[in-house]
């Protein structure tokens, strides 16, 4: 279809009779200024303790585990909060989990996990999936905080020593040993003696 100059693309291909170029750039300059800034001020909304416990699901549930947890309270007071473990910090990957986490949403409405009783039977799917999506950034949320290369493995207790040593010649990642760390393991877990 040729183009006689008529149409939505011309419209926006015309110059302002208006407006200046100036006055236009200006006011696209602040739209995204404003834009952006809400979006990450949304964004960062999202990672805090509050907004993450603001539904029973996990108010009733992970988080009263979380509580129990070296990473709640300890002998230096440094706190490990939902995102910490959770969301990424770079900004790409950031979003990515977010996108991700839209079906969580979609399980809050549908009420997946609505009591306790339906949260424990899908626990170890969640679980499992957490682990599946740590094990797969080789743990990089642990790493924000905890790194081999920092760690004087000489002036750990000797049973972490020994376990670390063998972490580190087989290239293991910090979920592989440390399931249930923040939260209650699922029962029945494949590898579980128990089960």
């Amino acid at each position: 279809m040729p183009d006689n100059g008529s149409g939505f693309w011309a419209t926006l291909k015309r110059p302002s009779a208006k407006y200046s170029l100036l006055a236009l750039l200006s006011v696209g300059f602040v739209s995204g200024v404003l834009f952006w800034g809400g979006f990450n001020t949304a964004m960062e909304a999202t990672n805090t303790l509050e907004f993450c416990i603001g539904c029973h699901e996990m108010n009733d549930n992970v988080y009263q585990e979380y509580k129990t947890t070296i990473h709640y309270s300890n002998r230096t007071g440094v706190r490990a909060y939902c995102s910490d473990c959770h969301v990424p910090k770079d900004w790409g990957h950031k979003m990515m989990r977010k996108i991700a986490a839209s079906k969580e949403l979609y399980g809050k409405v549908m009420g997946t996990i609505a009591t306790p009783e339906k949260f424990e039977a899908k626990r170890l799917e969640l679980a499992t999936n957490e682990w599946s999506r740590m094990k797969a950034s080789d743990s990089r949320e642990c790493r924000n905080c905890h790194s081999f290369a920092a760690m004087d493995i000489e002036k750990q207790k000797a049973r972490a020593s020994k376990m670390h040593k063998i972490g580190l010649d087989e290239k293991q990642t910090c979920i592989d040993c440390h399931k249930g760390i923040a939260h209650r393991k699922p029962k029945n877990m494949p590898e579980d003696p128990d089960a």
